[in-house]
């Protein structure tokens, strides 16, 4: 087996309410971090993201009726700020959703972009009381 074949640690996602985003992605800049920032307005996420590194600090848009947004704010309103999910980069992802099904999972959001010469599909989801997300892609 291939090292793009094995399944492996790939980042892990902060919650943090909007209100203090920016200070939570000034300090994983001062540690060190270097993000793109961007929105996913169709989702409702403002996002800093390191890929190279392994953190993803996200915040629901305020007042957005987005999918995700609806979910961010749900575990923030109930939780507060912390870690939404672990993303774990598996060979495909629908293989280790029907493994994490064998487990009880519950499926929250799902996502396929192909473009460009790349694809990237992506379930988030929790089993076992875990907040997983599974990622297959082929971007570095």
């Amino acid at each position: 087996m291939t090292a793009d074949n094995q399944s492996s640690l790939h980042h892990v996602v902060f919650a943090v309410a909007p209100e203090r985003h920016a200070a939570a992605a000034q300090l994983f800049t001062d540690l060190g971090f270097v993000f793109e920032n961007f929105q996913l307005t169709e989702l409702g996420l403002d996002i800093h993201l390191d890929w190279s590194r392994g953190i993803e600090v996200i915040s629901p848009i305020p007042g957005s009726p987005g999918p995700v947004a609806a979910s961010v704010n749900e575990f923030l309103d109930s939780r507060g700020d912390g870690v939404y999910s672990v993303v774990v980069r598996v060979p495909e992802a629908s293989a280790a959703e029907a493994v994490a099904e064998r487990y009880g999972a519950t499926t929250r959001f799902r996502q396929s972009i192909a473009g460009e010469g790349s694809h990237l599909d992506e379930i988030d989801l929790s089993v076992l009381g875990l907040p997983l997300t599974f990622l297959a892609t082929d971007i570095p």
